[in-house]
């Protein structure tokens, strides 16, 4: 079963290790916010810091693991479309909006839907870190370091296939920033394939 995103907003789910989420880009560059914590101690979270630490590199693909805080790994690349994704800039918030864009009266932004959809597992706003940043496009300057977020690579159907190497919390969003989703807001789809049964929920 697919479940969709609305644009602009965000959830959360339990995902048993061994299982396996799919997230896809439906109609085409659309950035999707990915966090996970440890189910059973969520003070263990993704890193970004971690895994590109571990990596070497900055941008991550198939095969390539998602590590947490405690340098234990989380999820791992499976499959993967679009090879271009972001684990630098932190989810866009009200401060973003307001800082980056000027905006007078900001939309809360994934920082903001993160933390709503994390609520229920009692996981607090000041828990949430840097999240893997699915499909988006930041160039960095090899000469001075400047970020530039560009279009997204992904097309319509591209997806990622990530396995989950623990009993996760994931949250999950469809961006709310314009200029990481090349100025529009679309859904953002997944699905869950459960190491027990093979069946896709």
């Amino acid at each position: 079963m697919r479940h969709e995103i609305a644009a602009r907003s965000g959830t959360a789910f339990r995902l048993n290790k061994g299982d396996r989420l799919k997230v896809i880009d439906p109609r085409g560059e659309q950035v999707s916010d990915l966090l996970a914590f440890n189910a059973a101690d969520t003070n263990e979270v993704i890193s970004s810091g971690r895994t590109l630490d571990y990596a070497s590199r900055l941008f991550l693909t198939t095969g390539d693991p998602l590590y947490s805080n405690r340098s234990r790994v989380m999820l791992t690349i499976v499959e993967d479309t679009v090879g271009r994704h972001d684990f630098l800039l932190t989810p866009c918030s009200k401060d973003t909006f307001r800082i980056i864009y000027g905006d007078t009266d900001p939309h809360r932004g994934c920082f903001g839907n993160l933390a709503e959809a994390l609520q229920p597992f009692g996981i607090l706003p000041d828990q949430i870190p840097t999240a893997f940043n699915v499909f988006m496009n930041v160039r960095v300057d090899g000469e001075t370091g400047v970020l530039t977020v560009a279009p997204p690579l992904s097309k319509a159907g591209d997806h990622i296939l990530l396995e989950a190497q623990m009993d996760l919390i994931v949250a999950l969003t469809a961006c709310s920033a314009l200029q990481s989703n090349n100025h529009s807001f679309k859904p953002i789809e997944f699905e869950i394939e459960t190491a027990r049964a093979g069946q896709v929920s």
